[in-house]
């Protein structure tokens, strides 16, 4: 019978439960709800699955159970002024720790440190036979065994269902102010991105955002108080247009609302791309071909990734998009997308199908989870 699964609050329940089915998918927010769709398959709520098993803020490390809302762990590591440099996204709306890794993204405060990857330490997971399988370990310097943490980011749920994560913290930065070129042109924004990514000032973000008069480049600065207006000057002196600081809570809850994809109108599907600035180029030719460029959208991250919100009164062509993607050699993952879509979270380009067949094979001999 399809439905959803009571939530199991224990690994051992998550094992019974996934050995018990024909299909599976498990959700954990529901903040990402194109990846998480049943499509004709169990759901395996994982919101029972709650709470932070262990915090060492000496070692900075934290471990989790899947079902943890975002929020909560924050919330611990802010009061030993500790954070997740990786900057998950939709922590507001109530995405859970399981959910970031299975989606592998990232908020615009990836720049300076690195993605999810980069900090998941450990892994608990139930494969599709129904078994418990752990990888990584729970201290910073390991290097043994199988990278097991790094194959579960990104995974979608269609490896195994994740149960426990690990990851390491870093220290919060003590003040962040936030700097904006606004109305440039999209080749001009692009080499200031570089010259000031470049610099001599290291960079907690870096934005290029698509706006009504041309692009806004922004950046964001952390660190001691006390010198953060030096390193506010070094980097403005970079632009020669006119530059707004925000600084504050002003500051604080603009990078917020972005990690919150609030720039995005409700009803648009919300697609994420790894690209480069030379891809980048790639991305926007795609859409002035398929007359798309109004389309709200953000290269984030230094340009290593993009979001871009797809109008629902164009939901239609989301194919013709997938085309267009898969012909330009990029790939997009649909965060939020039609139930139509939602069966293909995956958009464009494709690779490594071999290597992946043969790990889900491993993993997943029974093909209780979708196929990626």
């Amino acid at each position: 019978m399809i439905g959803t699964i009571h939530p199991p609050a224990s690994a051992a329940e998550v094992a019974k439960a996934v050995g018990g089915a024909e299909r599976i998918v498990p959700r954990g927010g529901g903040t990402k709800p194109a990846l998480c769709a049943a499509q004709g398959a169990d759901v395996l709520d994982l919101s029972a699955l709650n709470g932070i098993t262990e915090y060492l803020p000496g070692e900075y490390t934290v471990t989790a159970l899947a079902g943890t809302p975002l929020a909560d762990v924050e919330a611990r590591l802010a009061a030993e002024g500790q954070y997740l440099p990786f900057d998950p996204l939709l922590v507001d709306a109530g995405s859970t720790v399981g959910g970031a890794v299975a989606a592998g993204a990232n908020g615009p405060g990836r720049l300076r440190y690195g993605g999810l990857r980069d900090f998941l330490l450990a892994v608990a997971f139930v494969d599709g036979r129904g078994e418990i399988v752990r990888g990584g370990a729970k201290v910073v310097k390991n290097a043994a065994g199988f990278d097991l943490p790094k194959l579960m980011v990104g995974s979608l749920g269609r490896l195994g269902v994740l149960t426990e994560c690990t990851f390491k913290v870093f220290p919060h930065p003590e003040s962040c102010a936030t700097l904006r070129v606004a109305g440039v042109a999209f080749d001009e924004a692009l080499a200031a991105a570089g010259r000031i990514g470049t610099g001599a000032v290291e960079l907690e973000c870096l934005d290029l955002v698509h706006g009504l008069a041309g692009w806004d480049l922004e950046i964001r600065i952390g660190g001691r108080s006390y010198a953060l207006d030096t390193r506010l000057n070094r980097a403005a002196d970079v632009f020669d247009s006119d530059v707004a600081t925000l600084v504050g809570d002003a500051d604080t809850n603009h990078w917020r609302a972005r990690r919150e994809l609030h720039w995005a109108p409700p009803d648009a599907s919300v697609l994420k791309l790894p690209v480069t600035p030379a891809t980048a180029g790639v991305l926007e030719q795609v859409l002035a071909e398929l007359e798309a460029a109004r389309a709200a959208r953000i290269y984030s991250a230094g340009i290593q990734q993009a979001f871009l919100a797809w109008p629902a009164e164009r939901s239609a062509d989301l194919p013709a998009l997938d085309r267009a993607l898969t012909e330009s050699k990029l790939t997009a993952l649909a965060l939020r997308a039609p139930a139509a879509t939602a069966a293909k979270p995956i958009l464009g380009y494709r690779s490594g199908g071999e290597l992946l067949r043969r790990v889900e094979q491993a993993l997943d001999p029974a093909g209780r989870f979708s196929r990626l």
